[in-house]
């Protein structure tokens, strides 16, 4: 439920920021002061805590739950699911006879953990399998015909799909054709028409009602992974250690960007606690090539571990994620993690580039046309490795759902969009392939894939706008800014950080809470890394703290903070922790800026 209020006067009288939106106060009306001064009385919060619940809509009653989110209380019965029987019991099947399975999975940081998390479980019980991701240019999203085929004459007579399938009606008729049984653990749109299957377990088929349609991939694969554990004991059997998985399952949740509440908070959480213990020898490894010595925390997942698991399927060999994930020997994970770091490093580059185009070429646009909905660009120059980049870059520069293009030389274009919250893009491209303005596409709310021809764009474009044209508009009027708390240099403490992370983990659905130093110097501020803006903040009282402005130094806050250096500016952000050698710092991720003229 909404608490907000339209106030008379903007928090701080920001009524147009750097990035040119006002600032609210998220906490502001009568209704959520009174639920916040309950929760901390109620419970014995801290009153900064007590705030960001109540400015979430969080039920008095409900705190506890929210603040502990447990398996044990969320997960449901997995056969709520449509054809998850079905699934469970195949798949049980194939372990009694020790069948070999084939999984075929996506090459982002979803479709890696997914197929890492069955493979390891067939691996676990003595089953043969064959893992196969495609490669993003020569074979494009989801199953294909030909590595049907291989998989067939490999031996495989049961084909699992992960974080795909739900549209691969050609190639998984063929996969029937050639003697195997198909299972389908999805997440993505479905079409009315499913794919002939021995199983589609999707929690968002027309046919499901089973309420978790937020699960990503790797959480629908975890849940069937339940139901076959339980399937197995009726013969004596079970999945060693099923729990261990769930560090998959919040990386893939947390980088997949599916809206963080009910089951999902409880994976990320149990799942965080579980990578704390870097039991998986890959991970352990990622973590340390990202250089991330500090606690894993939700955004980390996010920023630096993900990317880096991308950065195979992007540009360089698909099978890369999946392969650390599932991999035993520390010096191997080592040099897989090591390539995609510096897989992930070339990406940057790539996309640095690419995105300075993309932006120059769109800030003309919406200078002639303002009111465009959509964004959609391409360009022949483009890696279509890092077109979903671009239309991410897009979408936080301007504001709108974007899509980004590699226009390819047999005339055909390959593209990846990205959305704002309430404009579902899935569901636009979807209409678009049944319309036949598109070869294939799909994805979810936030984020979609499509392949057409490139003489086709401008239809393309014109059919999203069309489509998203009143989502986009009333989206964008909730472009408030919305603040949890004011506080000083002095306030940006440990303390702090502590009560703000009991409400955590924090991501899509569910913002990290934000805080705004009023009046506060400029003390320093200088471009750093790729384009980042660090600035030190000052307050009244000579206290500074550090602040950290990402991808800033050509975006209007970071230009701000850079020309003011000496004055004073009101800025906003959320809470980052620094724990580097022992030392427990906290530090202000600047989101925007404004004069304090």
């Amino acid at each position: 439920m909404s608490m907000l209020l339209d106030l008379p006067r903007p928090l701080l009288d920001v009524h147009r920021s750097a990035l040119g939106r006002p600032w609210h106060e998220r906490c502001a009306s009568a209704q959520a002061q009174g639920l916040a001064v309950a929760i901390a009385q109620g419970h014995g919060l801290p009153e900064v805590l007590a705030r960001v619940l109540a400015g979430r809509g969080v039920d008095l009653h409900a705190v506890p739950g929210f603040l502990e989110p447990r398996l044990r209380d969320l997960m449901p019965d997995p056969a709520v699911l449509v054809d998850m029987e079905a699934a469970a019991d195949r798949l049980a099947a194939a372990i009694q006879t020790r069948e070999r399975v084939a999984i075929f999975g996506d090459y982002d940081v979803d479709g890696a953990a997914s197929a890492a998390l069955l493979a390891s479980a067939l691996r676990d019980l003595g089953v043969p399998y064959r893992l196969h991701i495609p490669d993003r240019i020569t074979e494009g999203y989801g199953p294909n015909v030909a590595a049907v085929r291989m998989l067939a004459e490999e031996g495989a007579t049961l084909l699992v799909t992960v974080d795909c399938g739900t549209a691969g009606h050609e190639p998984l008729a063929e996969a029937g054709r050639l003697g195997m049984d198909v299972v389908v653990l999805d997440h993505h749109g479905a079409p009315e028409v499913l794919p002939q299957a021995r199983a589609v377990v999707n929690p968002n088929r027309l046919d499901d009602l089973s309420g978790l349609g937020h699960l990503c991939a790797a959480g629908v694969v975890f849940l069937t992974l339940v139901a076959l554990n339980r399937r197995l004991r009726r013969d004596g059997l079970a999945i060693p250690d099923l729990m261990a998985g769930l560090d998959l399952v919040a990386l893939a949740t947390i980088a997949d960007v599916v809206p963080l509440h009910g089951l999902n908070r409880a994976f990320v959480r149990q799942g965080l606690a579980v990578m704390r213990g870097r039991g998986r020898r890959g991970l352990a490894a990622l973590l340390d090539a990202a250089g991330l010595s500090e606690t894993p925390q939700a955004w980390h997942l996010g920023f630096l571990l993900g990317p880096r698991i991308n950065a195979g399927g992007r540009i360089g060999d698909s099978t890369l994620g999946a392969r650390l994930l599932l991999c035993e020997d520390p010096i191997e994970a080592a040099g897989i993690a090591a390539q995609l770091d510096a897989l992930n490093r070339e990406r940057q580059a790539i996309e640095a580039a690419a995105v300075a185009e993309a932006e120059a070429e769109m800030g003309m646009r919406l200078e002639r046309d303002p009111d465009q909905p959509v964004l959609v660009a391409g360009s022949p120059d483009w890696h279509p490795g890092v077109v979903g980049l671009i239309a991410a870059r897009l979408k936080e520069r301007f504001g709108r759902p974007a899509f980004a293009f590699a226009l390819r030389q047999d005339g055909t274009a390959t593209g990846s969009g990205r959305s704002i919250p309430g404009a579902d893009l899935g569901r636009a491209v979807r209409a678009c392939v049944e319309a036949g303005l598109a070869a294939k596409g799909g994805g979810h709310a936030m984020a979609a894939g499509v392949t057409l021809a490139a003489l086709d764009l401008d239809r393309f474009r014109e059919a999203l706008s069309g489509d998203l044209a009143a989502s986009v508009a009333e989206a964008r009027l909730g472009e408030a800014l919305l603040v949890d708390g004011l506080v000083s240099a002095g306030g940006v403490q440990p303390d702090l950080a502590d009560a703000v992370e009991r409400a955590g983990p924090f991501g899509q659905g569910a913002p990290e809470p934000v805080f705004a130093l009023a009046r506060h110097r400029v003390a320093d501020a200088r471009v750093v890394g790729t384009g980042h803006v660090k600035a030190q903040l000052r307050g009244r009282d000579g206290v500074a703290v550090g602040a950290i402005a990402f991808r800033a130094a050509e975006s209007p806050v970071g230009r701000l903070l850079l020309s003011h250096i000496g004055r004073d500016v009101h800025a906003a952000g959320t809470l980052s922790r620094d724990r580097w050698r022992g030392a427990d710092r906290v530090e202000l991720r600047l989101c925007d800026v404004a004069e304090a003229d």
